[in-house]
This record gives structure tokens, sequence and C-alpha cells, in this order.
């Protein structure tokens, strides 16, 4: 069924999805939702808790490992179900994309691309972790293997940043092209990544314990999380083309 696009107030509500596709589009929004939910969920639990930053003294860094052992374990199974909600979302996202006439479909494949890299980098990245916390349980004070850990962990984060940043743009500037979002959050992706792919240049430095571009990183990744959440409840509330109203919740600002 065709696009249709009707002018309103300054907005112009896009319908023509079928029922078929617009139980797609809630399904790919409720792997965002669930995405920004588990990682939201995950930072909350690590503010609470207080973790080292890869600046702090190795001391620190063991002696927290050895009290939350708990913590890491859970956050390392939330990465285990992170990585198939963001193949699944990239991978959805560029299934709409190309049911709605292919606009953007270079973007979402470059989306598509750098999840995969960024799902490769992040099992590293849990890899080394689940290493240092075993380590850490056997030690009374820091090893050089525990250290070495640490730091190719904090490594394989900073390497995870322009990954995701590149994910984040691709994925921002394929649902805008598709009329799946409204213009700022093009602006959102296009800044967030920017910022993640900036730390990411950085990766030496957020490796060897600098806050700055680790912070500039995290800012990235609050985009990231604002970005997928407002995506996601847009495409679960999505309207068939046949309902009498004969409108979709996808408006495009002027």
């Amino acid at each position: 069924m065709g696009i249709e696009q009707r002018s309103n107030a300054g907005a112009r509500p896009v319908s023509g999805a079928s029922p078929a596709g617009a139980a797609t589009m809630r399904i790919v929004g409720a792997t965002a939702i669930a995405l920004a939910a588990s990682m939201a969920i995950q930072n909350a639990m690590f503010a609470a808790t207080g973790p080292p930053a890869y600046g702090d003294p190795i001391e620190e860094v063991l002696a927290w490992h050895q009290q939350n052992r708990v913590v890491v374990a859970i956050a390392v199974g939330q990465e285990a179900l992170h990585l198939p909600l963001l193949l699944g979302f990239v991978t959805g996202l560029h299934g709409l994309v190309g049911c709605r006439g292919g606009a953007g479909a270079d973007w979402s494949r470059l989306a598509v691309a750098a999840g995969a890299a960024l799902s490769a980098v992040f099992a590293i990245y849990s890899v080394l972790w689940i290493g240092t916390v075993l380590s850490a349980g056997e030690l009374a004070e820091p090893s050089p293997t525990f250290e070495l850990a640490w730091q190719l962990h904090a490594a394989a984060y900073a390497l995870a940043l322009p990954a995701l940043g590149t994910t984040f743009i691709g994925a921002a500037l394929a649902a805008h092209t598709s009329r799946l979002t409204p213009p700022w959050q093009r602006l959102l992706g296009v800044a967030g990544g920017g910022l993640l792919l900036a730390a990411g240049a950085a990766s030496l430095a957020i490796a060897d314990g600098s806050a700055l571009p680790l912070g500039v990183g995290l800012a990235g990744l609050a985009a990231w999380l604002v970005w997928l959440l407002v995506t996601g409840v847009r495409l679960v509330r999505a309207r068939t083309a046949d309902r009498p109203d004969n409108a979709s919740t996808y408006d495009e600002e002027e």
C-alpha cells in the first residue's frame, strides 16, 4: 500500500502501514525499548554500587571486584541479552526501511554493519570483565595479570564507543529518511553519535584512565538511550492503514 501524506498544522502524518507492517513496527519498537531499559538499569546498578574509574588505583579496582562479584555477574548477563536485542533492532529497522520504499537503505545497512562490529567488541569486553572478576577472587593484592586484564577491559570499552556512534548515526538517519522519526531525533542521533566517535578517537587515553573522553562518551551513550526509547515508543504506537481514522503516529515536523 502506498505512502499517503497530508498537511496538518505544520505536521505531515504518514500513513499506509499494512496490519502486518504495523505489527513488525511494534516488534522492532519493543526491541528498542527493551534494549534501552536494560542498558539504563545496568548503568543505574553501577551508579548505586560506585564502580571504580579506569584511572583509579588498581588496589581500589581489586577491592571493588572482590566485593561486587554478583553485580558483575548480572552486568555480564545483561550484555548477553543486549547482543540479540541490538542486532534484532538494527536488522528490524533495515527491514522497515525496505518496506517503506528503501529511502535510507544505505544508512540502515551502515547501522547493521556497525551493530555487528559493536556486538563483537562488547563480547570481548564482557570476556575480559569475566576474567577480571574471576582473577580478583583469588588475589590478596593486585597482580600484573589482573592489572593487564583491567586495562584490556578498558580498551575494549573505549573501542566500543566509535562502533556505537556509527550504529547510532546510521540508525538515526535511516529512521528519519524513512519518515519513521521527526527531524529532532535525527539531530540527536548525529550529535550523540558524534560524541561517541570523538570519545572513541581517544581510546588510548580512556584505557590509560583519562576521565574527560570517557565523560564525552557517556554523554553520547545517554543520547543513544533517549533516542532508542523515543523511537521504540513511536514504533509501538504504529497504527494500521485500515483503521477508521486512517492515520499514523509517524508525524514528520516541518
